[in-house]
């Protein structure tokens, strides 16, 4: 494995879509990985797990799968020998017969994190104050207002089906931890990566660094690839 046929999959969560890792794509790129978006229809965590698999059949070689938020959940479902690292940006990380809900709701929220609801199709749509306020209240004004226009909504399913065996258990993990993050509490963070055994990276960040702070997001995307790389040239040659 090496960073020039690597490929980075990288995983959008709760009302977002790929587009929530254009500031990082192109450093990505430029450090000559592979880098794809995985489309999830938030619908519920088996079909988003299928989703993913169905992206990782689009790609060859060896594979580091990057989830944010509710993706941590997704990024753990998929069984893959090429998968090689996992890396979770101020991710949730159920453990097997969990849900996203019970490790989310783990200790009260931050007093600015919104009041959530499902409409009548079970869908959860994001308050535009909650942008604001809570999802990316680092980010400028303009970004927010975009992310609240072009939002994705999640089902009650996702956050309610139980994990099965996350994949964390066997694979190399690093975990992002956001410090200063009002949606996923960062002692919850803490919890889950050091329940992972995850190389954690702790940072003055919010909960979307990705477009706040995309440098610090790559750096760590880029430690996962070459510290898996070197796994897999010892591994090769020993054997």
């Amino acid at each position: 494995m090496s960073a020039q046929n690597a490929t980075v999959v990288l995983v959008h969560g709760a009302w977002a879509d790929g587009s929530c890792w254009q500031n990082v794509i192109l450093p990505l790129r430029g450090l000559g990985v592979d880098v794809l978006c995985a489309p999830i229809p938030l619908t519920s965590l088996t079909d988003d797990i299928a989703a993913l698999s169905r992206t990782l059949e689009r790609t060859s070689g060896p594979v580091v799968l990057v989830g944010h938020a509710y993706a941590g959940a997704v990024i753990a479902g998929p069984i893959d020998e090429r998968i090689k690292a996992l890396v979770y940006v101020a991710a949730l990380a159920p453990d097997e017969g969990e849900t996203v809900a019970q490790v989310f709701y783990r200790e009260p929220p931050h007093p600015e994190a919104p009041h959530l609801e499902p409409d009548r199709h079970g869908f959860i749509w994001m308050p535009e104050d909650g942008f604001r306020k809570a999802v990316a209240h680092k980010a400028s004004a303009d970004q927010k207002t975009i992310m609240a226009a072009v939002q994705r909504p999640i089902a009650v399913k996702c956050i309610q089906e139980v994990a099965p065996r996350p994949t964390w258990k066997t694979k190399p993990t690093w975990y992002l931890l956001a410090e200063e993050d009002r949606m996923i509490k960062p002692t919850t963070q803490r919890f889950m990566a050091e329940r992972m055994r995850a190389k954690i990276r702790s940072h003055i960040v919010d909960h979307t660094p990705m477009y706040t702070e995309p440098n610090i997001v790559v750096d760590v995307i880029s430690e996962a690839v070459r510290e898996t790389q070197l796994i897999e040239v010892s591994a090769r040659s020993a054997s």
